[in-house]
């Protein structure tokens, strides 16, 4: 394995990043783009995609001004990794080359740190080859082919086997997105409903009844049988023509066999945090846990309600304050147009995590919840302020244009970053 570039004790109290693609790296030129993010924008860490899912995206300054995009990890699986495993992840075009090893280099050269974003449990290439490695809902379909279940032993076996493919790669993290529960409104790439499912429906229809959960809501001395039940019996009300149940989903609002089967799940994705961590450290690196709640919450506009991102990871089966507990690093996407709601988010997030667990706020430079550099920067200063992250990080260097991106030095000097 390489070295890591960066000795942790000499990185800045506050670091930033710049998320971004191999395709990137590939189409304008590897040191092309480390000028920019490690010298125009400020940044001291890039944060490259090592395995990706499938996605089509507007990708304004491309050779491709649309790009599509595959399930697929860009390197080489360690053939010892993955020996007896059903699981393997598919490889993307160019992998051969191994464009991580060469952006590892690059930045080493520069004394920047690297991180490897690593797509585990969302892959429908891996779910429509092995639909019964994903989650099953209420009613016993597999129609989510793109969440693989967190409880199935194949899975997390897979989800090891990745962590330490990426982590040999000699980055200083590998930072986890999906590594926890799908939801129903994401598990497929074009979806229809024209049944009127409000956020309860929606919450039961993602819940996952697979053999493997089910056992451990059992060994947990939960009624596996009689939250199922439950979630059959109110979902199929409102597919029979009833009206949703209003409510604005907290635990309090399932049906008590189900909340107590809800709760179960936050113990396998602790456990799978924990054990992909081990795994990452034993290979010289560490994992960040990036938890999506913010994007759940934000996605589509930056606008969202109700209670912090903290408070409805339980969504996802996330309990923050226990995954923090096992892994040293900690993401949450901070999707939201008001730096204040990006304050008390974050502020949500560092009240429960451990002090020993770093935490990071990502943020999106441009459209839907950014309108210019003092706008960014604002929020920026919002997600680092007392309280708050101790580091930021730009989503997304492929999606947005020059002219957007240009914002972050501006913001980075807002919340002391300017180095």
């Amino acid at each position: 394995m390489e070295a890591s570039a960066v000795d942790a004790s000499a990185v800045p109290a506050f670091t930033s990043s710049v998320y971004t693609f191999v395709e990137d790296l590939r189409a304008e030129g590897t040191d092309a783009v480390l000028d920019r993010v490690l010298g125009d924008y400020g940044c001291d860490t890039l944060t490259v995609a090592a395995a990706y899912h499938r996605a089509r995206d507007v990708t304004p300054h491309g050779p491709a001004r649309v790009t599509l995009r595959r399930d697929g990890v860009h390197f080489p699986p360690p053939a010892e990794l993955f020996d007896g495993l059903r699981l393997t992840p598919p490889v993307q075009t160019g992998a051969e080359h191994e464009p991580l090893r060469t952006v590892r280099r690059r930045t080493a050269e520069r004394g920047a740190a690297l991180h490897g974003w690593t797509v585990f449990l969302h892959n429908t290439t891996l779910g429509l080859a092995h639909p019964e490695v994903t989650q099953e809902n209420c009613f016993g379909d597999r129609a989510a082919p793109a969440d693989l279940c967190p409880a199935h032993p194949e899975v997390r076996a897979y989800a090891v086997a990745l962590a330490r493919s990426v982590a040999r790669l000699g980055v200083d993290a590998v930072v986890a997105e999906s590594l926890h529960y799908g939801t129903f409104g994401h598990g497929y790439h074009h979806e229809r409903s024209f049944v009127p499912l409000g956020p309860l429906e929606q919450f039961l229809l993602g819940l996952c009844f697979c053999a493997s959960c089910t056992q451990r809501a059992d060994i947990a001395g939960v009624d596996a049988a009689a939250a199922r039940a439950a979630a059959e019996r109110a979902v199929g009300r409102v597919l029979d023509g009833a009206e949703p149940r209003p409510c604005a989903l907290a635990p309090e609002d399932l049906p008590e066999p189900v909340a107590e089967y809800a709760r179960t799940r936050g113990a396998t994705v602790t456990s799978l945090a924990a054990t992909v961590a081990e795994a990452v450290a034993a290979e010289g690196s560490q994992l960040v846990f990036l938890d999506l709640t913010g994007a759940v919450k934000g996605y589509a506009d930056g606008l969202p309600t109700g209670l912090p991102a903290a408070h409805e990871a339980w969504l996802t089966g996330v309990d923050p304050a226990a995954v923090g507990a096992v892994v040293p690093g900690y993401g949450v996407l901070a999707y939201a147009r008001d730096p204040a709601r990006i304050a008390s988010d974050t502020a949500a997030y560092r009240a429960v995590l451990p002090d020993a667990c770093a935490l990071r706020a990502v943020l999106r430079p441009g459209a839907p919840d950014t309108d210019s550099a003092e706008h960014l920067a604002e929020k920026t200063a919002a997600a680092t302020g007392r309280g708050g992250a101790g580091a930021v990080d730009f989503y997304h260097y492929g999606l947005f244009p020059f002219t957007v991106l240009d914002r972050i030095p501006t913001a980075l000097k807002a919340a002391g970053g300017d180095r």
